[in-house]
């Protein structure tokens, strides 16, 4: 069993009705500095997060807002390279025992290698990827690489997907299927879509495997909303905004706080 896998067999995570969800905070490598990465995520772990997804910076991060474009611009100027991502990443290993997963795109995978991405993964300690802009119909040979590694290989499903669309994914999915509350990309909202439970319920119809909601969450309130649905909370961009408003990191620990007791 996965490290990832194993969060969700565990007896508080395993059923809604134990009322635990897995909470999963994004965080990109070097935003803003290589050094606060690594004082981040030890927090975030101490503070009861499940998962900790490490984002590796890209040019062109077309399923990120405004928020998370412009952490990883300035990651990316300060010399930041998915080289960099898997020295970060194996030095965090040797801190914490929390669930990593690499949040990234496609091509920096393909131009490292998929074969050698993936064997690096598994050497530093990272258990999963999420590829947004890579579609199932086209992840065979990186599902293969994942499985021969023993990484779970997360992908993501919007509103807008089709009955053929869900089957597919959640039958290629592993570790838990990534479910975009909202058409659009990720950022901070002050509410989210009325058809969310709908949407998760459509999903869950068909799989066993963990659901985890992203894209828009900001609030303690909506993370209780989506625990009530699904098996995670993903927050990235206020993790982001409230790393770049207090460099004491106190408003992160309170927040995370807040998001965890709400899933309790």
């Amino acid at each position: 069993m996965s490290r990832i896998a194993s969060v969700f067999a565990h007896p508080a995570l395993s059923a809604l009705s134990a009322g635990h969800a897995a909470l999963i905070p994004y965080v990109t490598v070097g935003y803003p500095s290589v050094e606060t990465t690594l004082k981040v995520v030890p927090l975030l772990a101490s503070s009861g997060c499940d998962i900790i997804e490490l984002g590796i910076p890209f040019s062109d991060p077309l399923a990120d807002g405004a928020t998370i474009q412009r952490a990883s611009y300035q990651s990316l100027r300060q010399g930041v390279t998915p080289k960099l991502c898997f020295e970060v990443a194996q030095e965090l290993r040797q801190q914490v025992g929390t669930p990593l997963v690499f949040m990234t795109y496609y091509n920096p995978v393909l131009k490292f290698g998929v074969e050698q991405f993936c064997l690096k993964c598994a050497e530093v300690g990272i258990d999963g990827l999420i590829i947004p802009d890579l579609p199932p119909e086209e992840g065979q040979e990186l599902e293969k690489s994942t499985r021969r590694h023993g990484l779970d290989l997360i992908y993501l499903l919007s509103p807008a997907s089709t009955e053929a669309r869900i089957e597919l994914v959640v039958s290629r999915s592993s570790g838990f299927i990534y479910l975009v509350s909202l058409t659009g990309v990720t950022g901070a909202r002050n509410k989210l879509p009325e058809e969310l439970e709908g949407f998760v319920a459509r999903v869950k119809a068909r799989t066993e495997k963990p659901l985890c909601v992203g894209f828009g969450v900001s609030t303690a309130e909506q993370a209780r909303r989506i625990a009530k649905v699904a098996d995670g909370v993903i927050v990235g961009s206020r993790i982001i905004q409230l790393i770049k408003e207090d460099n004491s990191l106190k408003n992160l620990c309170s927040f995370v706080k807040g998001l965890r007791d709400a899933l309790l």
